[in-house]
């Protein structure tokens, strides 16, 4: 349903029209003259062996206004890799694959880690900035778009919509996010942002009291969203993550770097849905569990860095002030669950709750235990400083796997 409000300090693209995505791809194209377009794709190998993946690049293939795709290959040994340049090889836009465990980036990482620049931790952060890094050293984008691999209801219209903002001249913004729905298959979805990061917010707003920072990340309709787009320029100072706090750490360092009105979120789908996580409730090391405490020392760095002072004491009022909030939110998404004839499950929703609040304090401690971690990967303006000839050296590696395996 058509909806034109604008809460918050940052600026939100409706889906007012539903605009046939032929003209906004003929206006993308046009816009391509002048601003070059690229499409991030960071990816696992399971999920070219997935049910999304294949469908992703079908769509892909019919995008007129694409100068690059640039797709960050992790856990894939050498078979793998070549079975993944043989996959993606029906791309029409140029288009390159990282092979991150292959020899050649390995040792341009082990280099890096040798200077204390390497990111410390395997994952999506990790690959999304060696793909950021090639980015800049093609030079064959200027804005450019992310997403994941795993989006089950996918449809070129996502990366349009995901990319127009960025891409249109006579728009000044530097980023955007996208945002959607999550329902899918009669349900109410999206476990994390709903029962996890909106509530904490609101708790720390009420325990931290007034705050622009929190305010701003209040404004995002889902800022766990993995879709964003980005001017090229952003690259070059933008600090992230290598843990499951990416989405957070990069609307982070987009508050740091820019006034709020050169950000804006748009309405990207209508429904949405990707592979699901396990709670993992007996295990902090893996699935929804651990994404939670990533998710929540990120909120807690941050909040740091503006001169916030945690404490043990902080973190139990911080856990029961989002308890209580977070409980009234789950009785509200269950009566919207009921008006829309959608499932929503109450004691599954509180176990999630219940196990959330836990792990606030499990990232509370870890954060107090743990005052010299540095959970941000360098910027590629540091590390170019440190090693000038970084982004040939990636570049080089990636076209020196290409054409000793891409006929293989």
């Amino acid at each position: 349903m058509a909806d034109f409000y604008q809460n918050g300090i940052v600026t939100t693209l409706h889906n007012l029209s539903d605009r046939p995505i032929e003209d906004v791809e003929k206006e993308l194209l046009k816009f391509s003259k002048k601003r070059p377009m690229g499409l991030i794709l960071p990816s696992l190998y399971s999920e070219l062996e997935g049910p999304a993946l294949k469908h992703i690049v079908d769509e892909l293939c019919d995008v007129p206004y694409l100068s690059q795709i640039v797709i960050g290959l992790d856990r894939a040994d050498l078979e793998q890799y070549k079975h993944a340049l043989s996959f993606f090889s029906r791309l029409p836009q140029h288009h390159r694959v990282l092979w991150n465990e292959g020899p050649r980036l390995q040792a341009l990482d082990e280099k890096l880690k040798q200077l204390g620049l390497a990111p410390k931790e395997l994952g999506k952060g990790r690959n999304v900035w060696y793909c950021m890094g090639y980015v800049l050293a093609s030079n064959k984008a200027e804005s450019v778009a992310l997403h994941d691999c795993d989006i089950l209801t996918y449809d070129r219209s996502l990366l349009a919509k995901l990319i127009y903002p960025v891409a249109n001249p006579q728009f000044n913004y530097e980023f955007c996010k996208g945002f959607y729905a999550r329902v899918a298959g009669g349900k109410i979805n999206g476990r994390v942002s709903r029962l996890l990061v909106t509530p904490l917010i609101k708790a720390l707003k009420k325990v931290l009291g007034p705050s622009a920072y929190l305010d701003y990340m209040d404004s995002f309709r889902y800022p766990l969203a993995g879709e964003f787009s980005f001017r090229k320029d952003v690259l070059n100072d933008i600090r992230i993550p290598s843990d499951w706090g990416l989405e957070i750490g990069v609307l982070s360092e987009m508050h740091r770097n820019y006034s709020s009105n050169r950000l804006c979120q748009a309405d990207i789908a209508q429904t949405y849905d990707h592979k699901h996580q396990d709670l993992s409730a007996h295990n902090d090391q893996g699935g929804l569990s651990k994404m939670s405490i990533d998710i929540t020392k990120s909120l807690f760095r941050k909040l740091a860095t503006q001169g916030e002072t945690f404490s043990m004491e902080l973190f139990r009022s911080l856990k029961a002030t989002y308890y209580r909030i977070a409980l009234d939110f789950v009785e509200a998404y269950h009566n919207d669950a009921i008006m829309n004839g959608l499932a929503l499950d109450i004691h599954s929703e509180e176990k999630a709750v219940e196990l959330f609040a836990q792990n606030i304090m499990k990232a509370g401690e870890s954060f107090l235990d743990n005052p010299m971690e540095t959970p941000f990967i360098p910027s590629w303006n540091r590390v170019v400083s440190a090693m000038p000839d970084v982004l040939e050296k990636l570049k080089e590696a990636v076209e020196q796997d290409l054409n000793e395996f891409q006929a293989g």
